[in-house]
């Protein structure tokens, strides 16, 4: 896989071969990736030290390859070469090496030749061609383009190379050719795509299941224990194994009576998954030699590891470091650990002695507190588990693992997951409304802000509120639970029953106040209760209930049932929980039970075919339909496109914040000045209205007279600048006198308010409507996020927030204002006529499109836009830029 090595584009001119002034390393491209095998490597820039191991690099390769690359037979790189290869300015040459352990086995580079283009190439070693680095190299490099203001990537390659050809078309770009004098010239746009997402969405999902698939299937585990603590961890796991029914391999070393080291088992290898619990000091090197057993994954039960660096001690980052360069994938450490199941029967690699039932719920969690309360739950409601993860500290292995191989996992239906914290909610987002759109994906979030920083976890930290994280879950079909109780009541409703077709509800109970209080709680859903709420008497039995159901199957006004029984008099629960099972099988609607004294998966609410889930209260049985009937909304509601506007200009844009950051110091942001803040949003098709700065009455009046009448007055001061309470705004003044009397008396309030005299705005009236705040800021842990909501109070003192993370789809940005509590006031509200929701929509769209390309834009507020029947004005505007922090979403990482 190879492409003509890019002509120098200077000759050195420094000791380093970097360029005066050139930027600094960018350690952000700095990235680990799992390759399409599900192993693990490491791409990063090049270096001048990487010049003996580009040497080595250049000697493994067959001698077709080289010819390939360079068009030309070449044994060894000359040292001039070798140089210009390993010194580059990483802004006009960038190359970036991808490396399995220390061995450089690829290597992507681009030369920016002019006019925005840029030509790229690549070289892959032969014997690890076919893993898909050609693919992972592109992708790292088209982000590191689209940072540096790169459009297109041009190649020249020689006709028998299709393999070369094939990666760049693959990955879902409009790949032209052109046959040149024997040479094939290749030109493609590296700006992502619906179809280019798409793909790396398909190879990220594809390459990181197969990475978890060593850990929840497992064809051969090794048991491996040191250390007082750590044998009695590994003796509770044999005894957990061998309580299973698990048919693969299994070895136990370190045990009593058992191989003392690895090396006495390697004949009985090779093992897929690697069950660790032993003292921090040792662990690092193990992995390696577990990797030598063919390990693929590893579960790290104990702790000692430091986030930040001691004397002595372990730290996460050398730990997960080691996994990284042995190829593993590694759970922990402090993890609960695993169940799995499939062909080689059921592992039960926790502490824990109580038995699962195989079924088709995932379920994910990261302490071992909450492990062992999942685990003890789902077997006291007989819950079906298809695998079970505890993360621990999650240095590596994470929810966002576990749910893509969920994705790919036909027993898993269902998805249920418990969090301390989320690491990386924007992938989160993007993986989960994947897999929402495969089956109910249920989370719970410890604490109230959804940022616990337990001890051990590094976790980053948000400016944001925490509704911030329940409108990302919404975006992404996701189902809220508070408890895990309620966690587990929910996965038992979604594996058991079908979702409700439709909101009618049929309600039956012994209880008058029982079905009032149904009916009550379905309305206030938003639910219908079909006909009237049926209370039998208290002492209903059997038969009773019976008479009712069959009369119900007759009926087709109902789409899901809740039955409720109390036993006032005598107890006949369990002679009426068949009749509720009856109702599920013969109707084929959801149905939901609380019968009292039975919660769970029993045999009494069960039938050959199918199982009612009971639950305590009616409340959680109400609750849990109320949310299977919102999923099935979600998932049947169309989701919209992205948001792709086709008149931005890209180009201009990326020129002008690198042009406002070339001497601005890295980590400090810049305000920019209002003239080119608004030529940077001109560039994406928000077009700010004008206004002049002026700081006298006369100047005030002139600029009326070019703006136009009538005209509104505003304080320079950021603080008072949109207080019309406080004198900070003036509005609707039509002509001079009335702009006279409106600048001494602003002018005199600011001054006796904050003690200083400051300057005025001018600006035209717009039409008449709401005014609306939409911001886009770049937050530590959320990455780009988009928040919009009314102005004034709404925003100020309620909060009334919408939050999305980009990109966007139209229907998100609909929704984003569909979801504030304050809507209604844009959709005609007592009378008021309806506002331009789609101008507001389309001001929200670019706003994130441009947040989530140009990562240099650290915030953005507009401020007002003012929402009128016929369009929006953006009356105000703020731009930060610094330098990116992050790289470029549309490639592949791991944390």
């Amino acid at each position: 896989m190879h492409s003509q090595e890019p002509a120098a584009a200077s000759e050195p001119r420094a000791a380093d071969g970097a360029e005066p002034g050139a930027p600094e390393y960018p350690a952000h491209w700095e990235a680990d990736v799992v390759l399409r095998d599900g192993s693990t490597a490491r791409i990063r820039p090049i270096r001048p030290d990487d010049a003996d191991a580009l040497q080595r690099f250049h000697a493994r390769q067959s001698p077709e390859s080289i010819y390939l690359r360079f068009f030309a037979p070449l044994e060894r790189l000359p040292d001039r070469d070798l140089h210009r290869f390993t010194n580059v300015d990483h802004s006009d040459r960038v190359a970036l090496v991808l490396l399995l352990g220390d061995d450089i086995v690829a290597v992507g580079r681009f030369d920016r030749v002019g006019g925005g283009d840029a030509e790229v190439a690549f070289n892959v070693l032969d014997d690890v061609q076919g893993k898909g680095l050609g693919s992972v190299l592109l992708e790292h490099l088209a982000a590191a383009g689209r940072e540096l203001g790169v459009r297109r990537f041009v190649a020249d390659v020689l006709p028998q190379n299709t393999r070369m050809v094939r990666v760049f078309s693959d990955a879902g770009y409009d790949v032209d050719q052109a046959l040149d004098d024997g040479v094939l010239a290749v030109s493609f746009t590296i700006r992502p795509t619906d179809r280019s997402l798409a793909v790396l969405a398909e190879r990220e999902q594809r390459a990181e299941a197969l990475s978890m698939a060593g850990l929840l299937d497992p064809g051969a585990v090794l048991v491996y224990a040191a250390g007082p603590d750590g044998v009695r961890f590994g003796e509770r796991l044999r005894a957990a194994i061998e309580g299973g029914d698990y048919a693969g391999t299994v070895r136990c070393v370190g045990l009593p009576g058992g191989p003392a080291t690895l090396a006495d088992v390697a004949d009985a290898g090779p093992f897929d998954l690697a069950l660790v619990a032993a003292p921090a000091v040792g662990v690092p090197a193990m992995l390696g030699d577990l990797a030598g057993l063919g390990v693929h994954g590893v579960v790290l039960y104990s702790g000692g590891f430091t986030t930040a660096t001691h004397e002595g001690r372990v730290t996460q980052r050398v730990l997960v470091r080691a996994a990284r360069e042995a190829g593993l994938r590694l759970v922990g450490p402090h993890s609960f650990g695993l169940v799995t199941g499939g062909a080689n029967g059921h592992l039960n690699a926790t502490t824990s002695q109580r038995p699962l039932r195989e079924g088709t719920v995932g379920l994910f969690c990261q302490s071992g507190a909450a492990g062992l309360a999942m685990v003890t739950g789902a077997a006291e409601r007989d819950l079906g588990v298809s695998s079970f993860l505890s993360a621990g500290h999650r240095v590596d292995v994470s929810g966002n693992d576990t749910m893509q191989f969920w994705l790919a996992d036909e027993r898993t239906r269902v998805s249920a997951l418990r969090f301390e914290s989320i690491g990386n909610p924007r992938k989160f987002s993007r993986v989960a409304r994947r897999l929402s759109g495969k089956g109910p994906v249920i989370t719970m979030i410890a604490g109230t802000t959804g940022q616990l920083n337990p001890p051990g976890h590094a976790v980053r930290i948000s400016r944001e509120p925490r509704r911030a994280l329940d409108e990302l879950m919404r975006q992404a079909g996701v189902i809220s639970a508070e408890t895990i109780p309620e966690l587990l009541d929910l996965a038992t409703l979604f594996s058991e029953q079908p979702l409700p077709a439709g909101r009618r509800v049929l309600v039956l109970t012994n209880s008058g106040t029982q079905a009032a209080v149904i009916a009550e709680l379905l309305a206030g859903a938003g639910l219908e209760v079909a006909g009237t709420p049926i209370a039998l008497v208290p002492s209903a039995g059997p038969a009773a209930y019976r008479e009712v159901i069959d009369a119900a199957l007759a009926r087709d006004d109902w789409d899901a049932a809740i039955v409720a029984y109390v036993p006032i008099l005598d107890d006949v629960g369990s002679a009426v929980g068949p009749e509720i099972a009856r109702l599920a099988e013969r109707s084929g609607r959801t149905t939901v039970a609380c019968v009292f004294g039975t919660a769970g998966l029993t045999p009494e609410l069960a039938t050959a075919q199918v199982r009612v889930p009971g639950f305590s209260t009616v409340e959680a049985a109400t609750h849990a339909l109320v949310q299977a009937a919102r999923y099935q909304d979600w998932r049947s509601a169309d989701r919209g496109r992205r948001v792709d506007p086709d008149d931005i200009d890209r180009r201009r844009a990326k020129e002008l914040v690198q042009a406002e950051l070339a001497d601005l110091p890295r980590g400090l942001t810049k305000r920019l000045s209002p003239e080119r803040a608004a030529e940077l949003l001109a560039t994406h098709g928000l077009h700010k209205w004008r206004e002049v700065t002026v700081t006298g009455a006369d100047a005030a009046v002139t600029a009326a007279e070019e703006l136009g009448w009538p005209v509104a007055l505003k304080t320079s001061d950021e603080v008072l600048r949109h207080r019309a309470d406080l004198g900070g705004v003036r509005l609707d003044l039509s002509n001079p006198a009335e702009l006279r009397e409106a600048f001494a008396q602003s002018e005199a309030r600011v001054r006796a308010m904050v003690g200083r005299g400051t300057t005025f705005d001018v600006q035209s009236m717009a039409p008449t409507g709401a005014a609306c705040v939409i911001r886009a800021t770049e937050d530590e842990l959320y990455g780009p996020i988009i928040s919009a909501g009314l102005g004034g109070d709404a925003v100020e003192l309620l909060g009334d927030v919408s939050y999305r993370v980009p990109p966007l789809t139209d229907v998100d940005a609909l929704e984003m204002i569909r979801s504030l509590r304050a809507s209604a006031r844009l959709f005609g509200h007592r009378g008021l006529p309806a506002l331009d929701i789609a101008a507001l929509t389309d001001v929200i769209g670019r706003v994130s499109v441009l947040k989530d390309e140009l990562a240099e834009v650290t915030s953005i507020t507009l401020n007002p836009v003012l929402v009128s029947e016929t369009g929006a004005a953006i009356l105000g505007a703020a731009v930060d830029v610094g330098h990116p922090a992050r790289g470029d979403a549309a490639r592949r990482v791991l944390p």
